[in-house]
Formats: structure tokens, C-alpha cells, sequence
């Protein structure tokens, strides 16, 4: 991997989406700068993948991003890509759920969105090109009785990025927010759901493909909204 390849940081790299997402575009020739509150999520990545490199971090700690920003400027050089995969959620109705969680989803959903564009936009804009999207959830167009923590966190990241896009598209940076309308093949999920088919899930590696081809669209044809979810969803 080159030091003139292109750079990608993704938060929240779990062993879900966020190391899918890391590996579709180490695969597609990017450095990229994965970020997790701990190192142990990284250093599997960080052996297996070539050109990928953990920082430890916590994204709704500023000090921590500056200091993982400025390591990632120096290591590999200015990011040209980045994804916000990381997400705080929670089960509850309003009666349930303490406060106090739905402050930090919207710490790690809205606010980390936030910092992290307002650091890494204008190297972007003043290069003419760049791309910045959100891993979003159906949670971010409907408030059910149970995402009472969750959902007002992610419709404000939607809202939030709509407002970055038309900032920046006209400045050559392409912002998007790609909502996943199903259940996430994960080992936790399989178990939650350990009666349900195998086409009742979502694939990792299929939301990295859709958010690889979203940073990579013609400038012509740039989308904001984009949904994903198995075929036999109804919706």
C-alpha cells in the first residue's frame, strides 16, 4: 500500500459492519484509519488486512479525536473518506430508559457526526473532492415505543447530515446517509433471532459494497438518502 493512497477513516470497527467496511476499502486500494474505543477490536483487522490501522478512541471525547486525527494525518496523511459507523443505542419506551443514555447516543450518533466533519470537511473542500457518509437506521424516520433512547438520536444524525451534504456538495464533497432497514448478520442478532431465515438478515460485507459504491458515485449522480434491506423486507 502506497503512502499516496488515498486515506479512509471509519469509526466504530466492531466485527460487524465497521470491519466490513474497513476491509472493502483496504480491498479497494485505500489506507485505512479505523477507530474503536478499544484496541483489541483493531489489532485482528490491523494483522489480517494490509494498509489498515487502529486508533484507539472514544468519538464522543474531543480530546480524543483531535489526538487520533492528528496521528492519522501524520501516519497516513488527509483523509479523503469518512464513514460514521459508530452508534450508541438502546431498548426502552420514555418511561424506561434513562436519560442520561439517550444523551450519550446522541453524543456518539449526532454530535461525533459533527466534530468529525467539522475536523476532516476542509481539507476536503480545499482539495475539491471527498466524501463523508453515515451509516444510518430506519430508526431515523419512525419513533417506535422502544427506541425511545435510540431513535431521536439517529433521525437528528439524518437531519444533521442533510444539512452538512448541502453544505458541502456544492463544494465537491459528496455527504450521504445510507440507512440499513434490517437486522445486521451478526453473532449476537443470530442469536436474538435463531429462528429466523438466513435472507431475514443483512449482510456486513453487502453494506460495505453500498457504501463503497455511494463514495464512489459520478458527481453527476450523487444520492443523500440511500436505503438497503433484504429483499423479502416489507416495508
Amino acid at each position: 500500500m502506497s503512502q499516496n493512497s488515498p486515506v479512509a477513516v471509519v469509526t466504530g470497527v466492531g466485527p460487524g459492519t465497521g470491519a466490513a467496511i474497513a476491509r472493502r476499502f483496504s480491498l479497494g486500494g485505500y489506507q485505512v484509519a479505523m477507530l474503536a474505543r478499544t484496541r483489541e477490536r483493531l489489532a485482528a483487522l490491523e494483522r489480517e488486512l494490509a494498509g489498515v490501522r487502529g486508533y484507539p478512541c472514544d468519538v464522543t471525547d474531543e480530546a480524543q479525536l483531535d489526538s487520533a486525527i492528528a496521528a492519522i494525518r501524520r501516519d497516513l496523511g488527509a483523509p479523503k473518506v469518512l464513514i460514521h459507523n459508530a452508534v450508541g443505542g438502546a431498548f426502552g419506551n420514555f418511561l424506561e430508559v434513562d436519560p442520561q443514555v439517550l444523551n450519550r447516543n446522541f453524543q456518539v450518533n449526532t454530535m461525533a457526526l459533527l466534530h468529525l466533519a467539522r475536523r476532516l470537511a476542509p481539507a476536503m473542500v480545499a482539495a475539491g473532492e471527498g466524501a463523508i457518509v453515515a451509516s444510518g437506521n430506519t430508526s431515523a424516520l419512525r419513533g417506535k415505543p422502544s427506541f425511545a433512547a435510540f431513535a431521536p438520536t439517529k433521525a437528528a444524525q439524518r437531519i444533521l447530515a442533510e444539512s452538512i451534504a448541502r453544505e458541502l456538495g456544492p463544494k465537491g464533497v459528496h455527504v450521504a446517509y445510507v440507512l440499513i432497514d434490517a437486522v445486521i448478520d451478526l453473532e449476537w442478532t443470530r442469536k436474538r433471532f435463531a429462528d429466523a431465515p438466513d435472507d431475514f438478515f443483512i449482510k456486513p460485507a453487502a453494506i460495505a459494497d453500498e457504501i463503497w459504491h455511494v463514495v464512489h458515485q459520478d458527481r453527476s449522480a450523487w444520492s443523500f438518502n440511500v436505503e438497503v434491506r433484504p429483499f423479502r423486507e416489507t416495508w
